[in-house]
């Protein structure tokens, strides 16, 4: 019997042209998109892709609204999860358990970016342990990195970068020996998933510090930054720096610290990224009370753009800073002056307003942005659970 067809215009009605797809795809949640993998090959196909997961990327950063922390206590073994944050608030949104252990029981978050976490063994940065992981708790995989090239260091310092040309994650790795200069250097690079070592041309009496603490190394302007020394030994005196290593072309160089950061004694000298500027944190001690004094490269690279944000006081007293919001908020550790249990008070310091808003942290924590992604989704050797 014959059977009429419909023209071709008419079949076609229904179809959506696969980049409208894509795109459309690309603007959903991560949860969404790990269960549209499911319904077609090609459908698999496409959201694992290196492309795909940047446009995805893109969309996400593109929204404003994505502003969230994550924080996790620095001894692991009291609490083995990370809480998910509003940046403006600090206020609870989610826990998320950590998939794997540490074995000193203590850890660092060393960076975040992209929603990827670099987390380390505190042994990692102390002595020769060398177990470091990259994490996304959003589609839950994570990944431990293979051992270092160097091997056994005394003490070592970690930073986390993205690199943005080749869309790419980098760890150096950095020993900070004081009885051993010059430094060693070495860079991981997950699209190989191999450690390289690598040379800093610059002169060999430079000594690296990792003053920062709970505070990753900041990534700005495409370089992470640690505090240095340049060792002159004729005079055996130390004149402080900027040490700063382009994550793209992998090289170093120095930048000078602000006009007057050095003249207070100061407890805590550090480095931070606020609103993705370079800034510099001073803790110390005047005639009167203890404060933090925080000064920020208002123009990256330019020394005369150093600008002296503010003096934050704080009595008598002791206060560490354990972490910064997006917004530019201070997260504060200090002592408790209420007749209570616990030996310190979280808070959370307006910087423009200097108000104080308790958090519910309840240990000494670790602190690092936080945002939904399919990073790793299309990574060899990956584990997941």
């Amino acid at each position: 019997m014959f059977q009429t067809r419909e023209p071709p215009i008419l079949q076609q009605k229904n179809y959506v042209p696969h980049d409208i797809v894509l795109n459309i795809l690309a603007r959903l949640p991560v949860k969404s998109l790990l269960r549209f993998r499911c319904i077609c090959k090609s459908y698999y196909a496409s959201i694992t892709t290196p492309n795909f997961i940047s446009s995805h990327l893109n969309n996400t950063n593109n929204n404003k609204d994505h502003g969230y922390l994550i924080h996790m206590p620095w001894i692991t073994s009291l609490r083995q999860i990370c809480t998910v944050t509003f940046d403006g608030t600090f206020d609870r949104i989610f826990d998320i358990g950590i998939p794997f252990d540490f074995p000193s029981g203590c850890a660092k978050i060393v960076g975040s970016y992209n929603g990827l976490l670099c987390l380390a063994d505190i042994e990692s940065t102390t002595t020769s342990g060398n177990v470091i992981y990259l994490w996304n708790p959003s589609i839950r995989k994570f990944k431990r990195l293979p051992k270092p090239c160097l091997g056994q260091l005394d003490s070592v310092t970690l930073g986390f970068a993205y690199h943005s040309e080749n869309n790419d994650y980098k760890v150096v790795r950095i020993s900070i020996s004081h009885s051993v200069l010059p430094s060693e250097i070495e860079v991981y690079t997950l699209s190989s998933d191999s450690w390289r070592r690598i040379e800093m041309p610059l002169r060999s009496n430079i000594k690296f510090y990792d003053n920062n603490y709970f505070l990753p190394i900041p990534l700005v302007s495409g370089a992470l930054h640690w505090m240095a020394g340049f060792i002159e030994a004729e005079e055996k005196h130390c004149s402080e720096m900027i040490m700063c290593f382009d994550v793209n072309c992998e090289r170093f160089r120095n930048l000078e610290m602000p006009d007057g950061s050095m003249s207070v004694p100061s407890f805590q000298i550090c480095l931070a990224s606020i609103k993705g500027k370079l800034a510099v944190l001073t803790y110390g001690e005047s005639e009167q009370y203890y404060q933090h004094s925080i000064w920020v490269m208002r123009e990256y690279g330019v020394h005369e753009s150093w600008h002296k944000l503010f003096v934050l006081p704080f009595g008598r007293r002791v206060a560490i800073c354990i972490g910064f919001t997006e917004s530019g908020s201070l997260l504060i550790c200090r002592r408790n002056d209420q007749l209570e249990n616990k030996k310190y008070k979280f808070v959370l310091v307006d910087t423009e307003t200097l108000l104080e808003k308790d958090s519910d942290i309840q240990h000494a924590s670790c602190v690092g942005t936080f945002m939904e992604s399919l990073a790793l989704l299309d990574g060899a050797n990956m584990v997941s659970y």
